[in-house]
């Protein structure tokens, strides 16, 4: 063998991923795969026709009549590239891609039509109530105008005015969150790459950018980007469920079943590393194209939104309750004080307040989600199912990977021994450590013997701050070790490997290795191979030496190793064997040899290498954080249980005291009684499969678990030969039956779950949040999951459930706010009623308080941003009440307050206000004739004699001296009353809503206050604290205060308030004001434990016990 090594070269930063050398790149380049465009052009003048094209693109379930077509057609696969003037072995020529793309279509899709707001502002009158309050506000209106042609429509376009406001803030809030939302689809977009082979090299490109033609390579978890040939692999399986519903992974085969649907996704590549296939639709002409054009999505309410809207109903239904009781007793009244002309008028009246009563809520939910998707975004949480970002504020485990998550993902070599030496530390990395023959056969061995290619180096021949992995981490750190010691892998494997003339194998889970067979210049052959230590290690009788000497393995030599295996792993390395072994000819090998690596128990033993992949620097904190806030924080890992002890220890998921590490085989022999007993201190789940990890999470939190013994027999007995009998297995075999499982289980867990591979997915879709890895998830699993960490770090999942909790408390927030505001409005306006006085809050006043209640209220509460002190308590129950009990006595005191005050105000204003009459009255005009009338108790003869004795402010009767100079001192006749009535009464009821108006601005200051109350939903008394983090709720107290004086001061006739002095602003200001220190006082008011129990307040939930690692919970 030649032991000369190729140095690293400065120039040489980009590996070639197809596996070729560059000189043999650049051979095949110039042997044709590059054309000029006018040759090119010329070449493809007469291509295929699309038509034909499209007849491929049968359904997925006719696949031998797909398969009849393309050999009728084209005479298969071949004969289709060839049609295309495509070399299925150097690929497209850079010239090609862009007259394919002309001819056949580019590989996008037209977005599907966002609804305009036009659209969504159409879509808000489907709402019930604005649809009531409509045809109340015409009735109104036309009434109005009969009866008061100058004045009479006021009240009817007010109320249309006010539901226009409403329906164009629903839907900018609606247009708003789709902008949002679309723009993070978008964005989950951007990084998604598919590796094609253009003018004989492999290159990543963008899906979009494939065309017709185009081969494509692919791995095990890609989603298959457009329909394609499969033409090279074997054992290829795709997972069509989404196009046929068949659930079991469909064998393709580029002989029989070649074709390879768009948005499946290929699941297995056999024994090879990847597979081919050319793309022979694209886009819109695709299979998924066909399909998305006829697909309407419809929104889906996450668990929180359905709640509320539970609760929406009952508040629904009292509200309606009252507004019957409320419009019966005003129609009473006003059926007895006014006369018939008027009676229609003020029933509608009374029936447009009662409807605005009436209220929803989801609201809130939209807004808040809505922004802390968008935020999450920024700390690396890409939300896929909006129902995820409230659900892992719940979570009470977490299962979690150890690869990239827990740890860096860069694998490093930190000890090793290397032809019986160790070497420990820095001096791993410099190759004065050790003999060059040595050097030879590891460097060989790494170089030659890998699928993974590192790139040192951009684009524009910068130093990477670390050198980036394409492929497998462990292979990885081997080629890094070796550039250490100054060879570079791409330069050795094309001074030793011939691609036409060796062999590689690629890993063998069976084997546990992956192998090359290369010749050396003197015909003789070598077998490298690399794998797990214990296997490798079995396989070896002999060892080199620093000398390069191979002597034989001795059993105390192999003792030795063994135990320096067992060390490493102890020190959370994980371990790997290179060993070699020469044949003299290939008549010395297997048969088969080509296809299936020679089987080689003899080896030598050249290396055994310990790799660590670092802890996350935050890794530590997060664990320590997400087990304060009540959650389990469990590794699931396919490494062996020492390693995996070694690091969860590390980062402190695993108390050696208390916890409990269990490897698969064990886990999965377990019965169903036996796990449930072992799973609240079971940390550590090694050496597992995705199947023990599906079983896991199905056993924490029931989902997936079978129903009834149909369920039970699919999903055990799916062949039907398993001869198991439902009696004697169904308490043996987990995950269990429901029956048995609600048995041990009240409510479940709430599960979250991290998986980057493909046999992940099932575990993801059975976990409550399904948490894929973005920069290692393969596309199966980020499909699988509810959220896609962009940054695949363990402290982001964290952060996810801090965003969750707020998203939570938010809403509860907003809640404890708009039930405080329901119940004031709610009673004020029957008890007016009920007392045959005029509504308190008419028509426009309800609607505006509404608009505060809903859309600002929901802007400034549900936008809070979270903070840490939500990770200082455990999760909620899932059946726990949206109302706890501080919430509850929060909302009595406050409306108790509330209450009174309007009550107060409505009965007896003459307490601060003396000038202001409580009644509507402006009656002079009702006063003469003859006989006289009773007014307010009292029996006047004239103007005059009414005026001496009712009269306590000039103010009240503005028209005094017109109507004295008009009709004299005494009236004679109603006649002259009659003629006077127009004006007066006019000018008269300007002065009438002052008492009113008092009132109402009383109740919006009420509120305002009481919304920096309603940022607290504990014990906390600082209403203040983190408010200068939230401008937005600044920014909606000062327009809602801006609003409400333009409304009092210039919504007169309008809106039926009058101007207020500034007395009467500084006192109904300061009333409103005292909602903040009574917020202080009622917070030390202790709840009644027997009342809306379910929540646990901070301070409880801290003083009472939980066992290690946060369960159980509240």
């Amino acid at each position: 063998m030649p032991t000369a090594m190729s140095k690293v070269e400065e120039d040489d930063h980009v590996e070639m991923t197809s596996g070729h050398g560059k000189e043999e790149v650049a051979q095949l380049n110039g042997s044709g795969a590059q054309k000029s465009s006018s040759s090119v052009a010329g070449a493809m003048s007469d291509m295929v026709a699309k038509d034909k094209l499209l007849a491929l693109v049968g359904s997925a379930q006719e696949q031998e009549e797909n398969r009849k077509r393309l050999d009728e057609t084209f005479n298969g696969t071949t004969g289709l590239a060839k049609s295309l003037r495509v070399d299925l072995s150097q690929g497209l020529a850079t010239e090609q891609v862009e007259l394919l793309r002309e001819a056949y279509g580019a590989n996008a899709f037209p977005e599907i039509p966002m609804k305009s707001f036009c659209m969504l502002f159409a879509e808000a009158f489907n709402d019930t109530i604005l649809l009531v309050l409509i045809a109340a506000a015409v009735v109104s209106l036309i009434i109005g105008i009969i009866d008061h042609p100058d004045v009479g429509w006021i009240d009817g376009v007010a109320i249309l005015i006010a539901v226009l406001i409403v329906a164009l803030v629903t839907a900018g809030n609606d247009y708003s969150k789709e902008l949002q939302f679309r723009a993070l689809e978008k964005t989950s977009e951007e990084g998604i790459r598919v590796m094609v082979l253009r003018d004989g090299a492999s290159q990543l490109v963008h899906p979009e950018a494939l065309v017709v033609g185009d081969v494509v390579i692919m791995k095990p978890g890609d989603g298959i980007p457009a329909d394609g040939l499969l033409f090279a692999g074997e054992g290829v399986k795709s997972n069509e469920s989404g196009l046929t519903g068949e659930p079991d992974d469909l064998t393709k085969r580029a002989e029989a079943d070649c074709f390879l649907y768009s948005s499946c996704m290929l699941t297995e590549v056999g024994q090879s590393a990847d597979c081919k296939m050319m793309v022979h639709s694209v886009g819109e002409q695709s299979q998924w194209g066909l399909i998305r054009a006829t697909l309407v999505s419809e929104p889906q309410q996450t668990p929180l939104q359905e709640k509320l809207d539970n609760m929406a109903k009952l508040i629904g239904y009292i509200g309606v309750a009252f507004a019957v009781a409320t419009f019966t007793a005003l129609v009473v009244m006003i059926w007895a004080k006014h006369d018939g002309d008027e009676v229609l008028e003020r029933v509608v009246e009374a029936f447009i307040i009662g409807v605005t009563i009436v209220v929803g809520l989801p609201l809130a939910v939209t807004i808040s989600l809505a922004y802390s998707t968008r935020k999450m975004y920024k700390d690396q949480n890409l939300i896929r199912v909006l129902a995820a970002c409230e659900t892992m504020g719940n979570a009470t485990n977490i299962c979690s990977d150890k690869t990239g998550t827990l740890t860096e993902n860069q694998m490093t070599a930190v000890e090793g021994w290397f032809s019986d030496k160790i070497v420990r530390g820095a001096d791993i990395k410099r190759a004065q450590s050790l003999s060059p023959s040595s050097l030879d056969l590891v460097s060989q061995n790494i170089a030659i013997n890998r699928s993974c290619t590192v790139r040192f180096k951009d684009e524009n021949g910068d130093e990477l701050h670390k050198p980036k992995v394409i492929g497998s981490a462990t292979e990885g750190a081997l080629v890094i070790l070796a550039a250490e010691w100054g060879f570079n892998a791409a330069n050795v494997k094309d001074t030793f490997f011939n691609s036409e003339r060796d062999c590689e194998y690629p890993f063998n889970s069976a084997k546990k290795r992956s192998s090359v067979l290369i010749t050396n210049p003197d015909g003789t052959l070598r077998l490298y191979s690399k794998g797990a230590s214990e296997t490798i290690l079995a396989d070896c009788t002999r060892h080199s030496t620093q000398s390069g000497e191979i002597v034989d393995m001795t059993p105390e030599k192999r003792q030795e190793l063994e135990g320096l295996i067992l060390s490493m792993a102890n020190n959370a390395l994980r371990t790997l064997c290179l060993a070699h072994m020469d044949y003299a000819s290939t008549s010395d090998l297997d048969e088969g040899y080509e296809i299936d690596s020679p089987d080689a128990d003899t080896m030598v033993l050249d290396a055994v290498v310990g790799i660590m992949d670092p802890l996350r620097g935050d890794v530590t904190e997060a664990v320590a954080t997400a087990q304060s806030a009540g959650v389990m924080v469990r590794m699931v890992t396919g490494d062996n249980i020492n390693t995996a002890k070694a690091i969860a220890k590390e980062c402190g998921i695993y108390d050696p005291d208390y916890g409990v590490a269990l490897e698969g085989p064990d886990f999965r022999a377990m019965s169903p009684a036996q796990v449930d007993e072992v799973l609240p201190r079971l940390q550590v789940l090694a050496r597992s499969s995705p199947n023990d990890k599906y079983l896991l999470v199905t056993r924490l939190n029931g989902n997936g678990i079978p129903a009834n013994e149909e369920e039970w027999r699919n999903l055990h007995d799916k062949d039907g030969d398993l001869g198991l009998s439902w009696d004697a297995h169904k308490d043996l075999l987990l995950p269990g039956y429901k029956e048995e499982w609600k048995r041990q289980n009240k409510s479940g867990e709430v599960v979250g779950v991290t998986g980057d591979g493909t046999n992940d997915a099932p575990a993801l879709k059975a976990a409550d949040v399904g948490l894929s890895m973005g920069i290692t998830g393969t596309k199966v699993a980020q499909n699988a999951s509810d959220i896609v960490i962009l940054d695949d770090r363990f402290s982001s999942i964290v952060r996810a459930i801090m965003w969750g909790r707020g998203v939570y408390d938010n809403i509860r927030k907003f809640l404890q706010f708009q039930l405080t505001v329901n119940v004031v409005a709610l009673l004020i306006v029957f008890i007016g009623a009920l007392s045959g006085k005029d509504p308190p809050l008419n028509p426009l006043m309800m609607l505006w308080v509404n608009l505060i209640m809903d859309t600002m209220g929901a802007l400034a509460l549900g936008t809070e941003a979270p903070t840490l002190a939500l990770l200082d308590r455990r999760p909620y129950k899932r059946n726990a009440p949206l109302i706890s009990r501080p919430m509850f006595r929060n909302i009595m005191v406050q409306s108790t307050f509330q209450l009174i005050l309007l009550l107060w105000l409505l009965y007896d204003i003459h307490t601060l206000f003396p000038g202001v009459q409580k009644d509507n009255a402006c009656k002079a005009w009702d006063i003469g004739g003859e006989d006289g009338r009773e007014i307010a108790g009292l029996y006047c003869q004239d103007y005059t004699d009414y005026v001496e004795n009712t009269c306590t402010d000039a103010r009240e009767y503005i028209c005094y001296d017109e109507f004295f100079d008009t009709s004299g001192d005494f009236f004679t006749n109603d006649e002259d009353v009659d003629t006077f009535y127009d004006d007066c009464d006019m000018e008269c009821s300007k002065n009438d809503y002052t008492h009113y108006t008092i009132l109402f601005n009383a109740f919006v200051f009420c509120q305002v206050f009481n919304e920096l109350n309603a940022r607290s939903i504990f014990d906390d008394w600082n209403i203040f604290r983190g408010l200068h983090n939230n401008p937005l709720f600044a920014a909606v107290i000062v327009v809602t205060v801006i609003l409400q004086f333009l409304i009092v001061e210039m919504g007169a006739e309008f809106t039926k308030t009058a101007h207020l002095s500034s007395k009467e602003w500084l006192v109904t200001v300061a009333l409103g004001a005292i909602a903040l220190p009574l917020g202080v006082f009622m917070r030390f008011i202790p709840e009644n434990p027997s009342s809306f129990c379910g929540y646990a307040t901070p301070k409880e939930q801290r003083l009472s016990s939980a066992a290690p690692g946060g369960a159980p919970h509240v």
